[in-house]
């Protein structure tokens, strides 16, 4: 009985949170698609002059609006190649997976355009790295907080042109066999531009 009240209660939390959203006539889910290009910070605590490589990749995120102002998105893509260089010569490459989750403030009442920030957490699963023929390596994951600001340009009353802008704090230990040689802080700045659909 007390667990039946307890799931009667959130799906009835559930059901007000999406009444709020809807009240300004727009659903509470969104789902964006964005290309995104990473410019990674390359902050070396090694010594060693390591630097990882900048890229552009696809990104999928989806947005739940508790209230109007009040949204939640997780955003994903797909693992992700990434090569290090030490000095400017490639030593190898690795991969990673950093999906993110962030709580949303979006301004509301203007007109032709609508303004948001977020902040939250990333968590970056580091995998495939082969770095020196493996007399290299990296720490396997990553924690770290993300900022982001940016804003949707409704095209019609379900799609919108998104422009996104985040910070991402990405670091690994680096190890040459059995020695850490310090952090490398990858803490790549995200610029994205893509389509969002609102249901």
């Amino acid at each position: 009985m007390k667990k039946q009240t307890i799931v009667a209660a959130v799906l009835a939390a559930c059901s007000v949170t999406a009444a709020m959203a809807q009240a300004s006539g727009e659903g509470p889910w969104l789902v964006r698609a964005r290309a995104v290009h990473l410019d990674m910070a390359n902050k070396d605590g090694t010594g060693l002059g390591l630097s990882v490589n900048n890229k552009t990749i696809p990104e999928i995120d989806v947005s739940y609006f508790f209230t109007p102002n009040i949204a939640a998105e997780l955003i994903l893509t797909v693992p992700q190649k990434q090569t290090v260089y030490l000095g400017g010569t490639s030593i190898g490459t690795f991969k990673h997976l950093p999906p993110s989750l962030l709580l949303q403030y979006h301004f509301t009442g203007l007109t032709g355009y609508k303004p948001y920030i977020g902040a939250g957490l990333n968590y970056t699963k580091i995998t495939n790295v082969n770095l020196l023929d493996g007399g290299a390596t990296l720490e396997n994951d990553s924690w770290g907080g993300a900022l982001q600001v940016g804003m949707d340009i409704p095209l019609d009353k379900n799609w919108s042109l998104n422009f996104d802008v985040k910070k991402v704090y990405i670091r690994s230990d680096v190890f040459v066999g059995a020695d850490n040689k310090g952090t490398l802080k990858l803490d790549p700045l995200l610029v994205g531009v893509g389509l969002g659909y609102r249901f």
